[in-house]
């Protein structure tokens, strides 16, 4: 299928070849109230395009940033335990390894509710956030005390931030470029914010990864983009700057975290990295092959997961979901489960309690209705954190109750 007229977000190019249909879907994080039940929800198509030149894998656009991230963004990241551990793993790391300290700035871009400024702020470090959603910030600043700039981060801001002071050692940018509609704007402004000598690191789910373990639930309309370094680094070149390192990452169902710097800063580059572009080579990334053949394994794993639930539920199971997050939504929709199959879904983040899972009419609860309710299978929808889940949940078993991990082959923990 051809995106008429459309072009590649990174490059220019024209978009002609999909890479994945999962048919209408709605706003992932649009969580409806009680209120709004009463009103229609709006769906848009959800396809993913590849672009032939750069091999940016993309959606088409049909709502705006302001739209996705705003005053009411339901996502905060402090809610995660698995998540805080790994920010603060980020931040030993990094004040160790560029030897950060009282005269050193370090800046975050989409820093949420301050979950990983706060290890730099504790060690002394003078840190900026900046976020475009200001109930983020607000939380950020109150409890955390992270000084917060309410704005979508770009070269304008980059600039008056640059003006302002706060030219950078560090800069982190954790899961957000892939939520840009305009890459090449966004990268400019770490160009105009970097220090001559300073590094941005940039963390994203790896496309590579999502391929090979049918990660499809990962795509969904706050992600605009679908990251490799094959296609990133002409991104990067574009705006003067250059990958010098990369780490591979567990989180996300695998993800990249990239080492940026000005093209004449004094890095050199590392093997890992010339290890990660030869293994994307190997893999097939320049190849038309490697992004039409995941259309099929998307179909079959939908199919494989409403078998299993239906066969669940025909034997009269109780069914619930865990973690109302935005990939619960793509799943959900995408295989068309509604209150028919799962009886509710919980969550610990009180912001989405008492709304519903967009598009499935599902009511999100609190953990504890789990225990109130006794269902006889869990279903857990955040699978990347499917360990802390379990963990945590573990007492439901004294009543024999079961977990589902739907990615990447639906299967029933034992």
């Amino acid at each position: 299928m051809e995106l008429s007229g459309a072009v590649c977000r990174s490059c220019g190019a024209a978009l002609t070849a999909t890479f994945a249909d999962l048919g209408l879907s709605p706003i992932s994080n649009a969580f409806p109230r009680i209120a709004a039940r009463r009103q229609a929800e709006l769906f848009y198509p959800l396809r993913a395009f590849v672009c032939s030149e750069c091999r940016l894998v993309q959606l088409e656009d049909f709502e705006s940033r302001e739209v996705h991230f705003n005053e009411d963004y339901a996502y905060f990241s402090s809610v995660s335990t698995s998540w805080l551990a790994h920010a603060a793993r980020y931040a030993t790391a990094m004040i160790d390894r560029f030897e950060l300290g009282a005269a050193s700035r370090v800046i975050e871009i989409a820093s949420n509710d301050g979950y990983l400024l706060k290890n730099f702020v504790a060690r002394g470090i003078a840190c900026l956030g900046v976020d475009p959603a200001a109930n983020c910030a607000e939380a950020a600043m109150r409890n955390f005390n992270v000084e917060t700039r309410v704005g979508f981060f770009g070269a304008e801001l980059g600039a008056a931030l640059a003006k302002d002071g706060w030219q950078a050692d560090l800069i982190a940018a954790n899961n957000v470029l892939a939520h840009v509609p305009d890459p090449n704007d966004f990268v400019s402004g770490f160009a105009n914010l970097l220090k001559p000598a300073g590094t941005a690191t940039f963390e994203f789910p790896h496309l590579l990864e999502l391929v090979r373990h049918c990660e499809f639930d990962t795509i969904y309309h706050e992600h605009y983009s679908y990251l490799s370094l094959l296609a990133l680094e002409p991104l990067f070149a574009r705006a003067g700057l250059r990958v010098y390192d990369a780490e591979r990452l567990s989180t996300h169902g695998g993800s990249l975290r990239l080492f940026i710097c000005h093209q004449a800063a004094p890095f050199p580059q590392t093997g890992a990295l010339e290890a990660l572009r030869a293994e994307e080579l190997a893999a097939g990334l320049h190849t038309d092959d490697f992004y039409t053949a995941f259309a099929e394994s998307v179909r079959e794993t939908k199919r494989s997961l409403l078998k299993l639930l239906i066969e669940l539920k025909t034997g009269g199971a109780r069914i619930c979901g865990y973690g109302a997050a935005a990939k619960g939504t793509t799943l959900l929709n995408y295989c068309g489960i509604k209150t028919d199959i799962l009886d509710f879904v919980v969550d610990r983040n009180p912001h989405k309690q008492g709304r519903f899972v967009p598009g499935t009419g599902i009511p999100i609860l609190g953990a504890e209705a789990i225990d109130e309710h006794r269902p006889d299978y869990i279903l857990i929808l955040p699978w990347n954190i499917r360990q802390e889940i379990v963990e945590s949940m573990s007492h439901v078993r004294q009543w024999g109750a079961k977990f589902i991990v739907p990615i990447p082959s639906p299967c029933i923990l034992d």
